[in-house]
């Protein structure tokens, strides 16, 4: 056999620890990372794309198994029925051209956006609509935001891309 691309899950929070001790021993590891913009000055300018997966290309008959399972901070490979589950190259270079494709776009924006705040949407279908802001949802660069139709007051949970909202403010108060 030769070598596969594989996603190793690592346990929370300790990708980077993982991503250098598979790298030392020699694995060819792909790490897909955004750049944020955190509100906190010290917080990490870099953040997972998929928060706890790493992928790894080896050839898991050479190696075995074991040198995964037994990884400091791993879970071990993605399996299904016991076997490890392959990682399509087309898949990666779709993953990479994506996390490329934002990281080109300035990263993520973390703007200090809390629940409740007041955004523009800036694009797509609900271009000009002012919604609510609800939440991040984790691991991906999508939000959630509350959209009040006809006046009913019954608020619709919308999922958008991040980069489509704005925060309302005094200069995008009169943009519409």
């Amino acid at each position: 056999m030769s070598d596969q691309w594989y996603a190793l899950r690592s346990k929370p929070r300790k990708e980077d620890v993982v991503w250098r001790q598979a790298l030392s021993l020699g694995f060819e590891v792909y790490y897909p990372r955004l750049r944020v913009h955190p509100v906190n000055p010290r917080a990490k300018k870099l953040q997972p794309y998929f928060p706890g997966y790493l992928f790894v290309k080896t050839d898991i008959e050479q190696v075995g198994l074991s040198v995964f399972q037994w990884m400091p901070h791993t879970l071990g490979l993605v399996s299904f029925g016991g076997e490890p589950a392959l990682v399509p190259e087309s898949l990666l270079q779709a993953i990479q051209k994506r996390v490329d494709e934002i990281n080109a776009a300035g990263g993520q924006v973390f703007d200090g956006l809390q629940p409740g705040d007041i955004v523009w949407i800036r694009e797509g279908p609900f271009h000009g609509f002012e919604a609510i802001f609800d939440a991040r949802l984790p691991g991906s660069e999508r939000v959630r935001v509350l959209l009040e139709f006809l006046g009913n007051h019954r608020q619709i949970p919308v999922i958008l891309d991040a980069s489509q909202i704005e925060k309302k403010s005094r200069r995008s108060a009169n943009w519409k």
